[in-house]
């Protein structure tokens, strides 16, 4: 999921957006790419589920 955060964001700010949306989205942080207009440019990733544990039978 790309998201586009403006220039006059500031970093606490983009920070502060990219734990909610990760919390209660279910996302994780991918890449960030910031630009020279002070802009960023950031992609999220679907969490995996956690998988079940193997269980061995005795």
């Amino acid at each position: 999921m790309p998201l586009r955060l403006p220039p006059d964001v500031t970093r606490i700010s983009a920070s502060m957006r990219l734990s909610i949306q990760a919390e209660f989205g279910g996302w994780e942080l991918s890449r960030v790419r910031l630009y020279t207009d002070g802009s960023r440019r950031v992609l999220l990733r679907r969490k995996r589920p956690p998988q079940p544990a193997a269980s061995s039978a005795v």
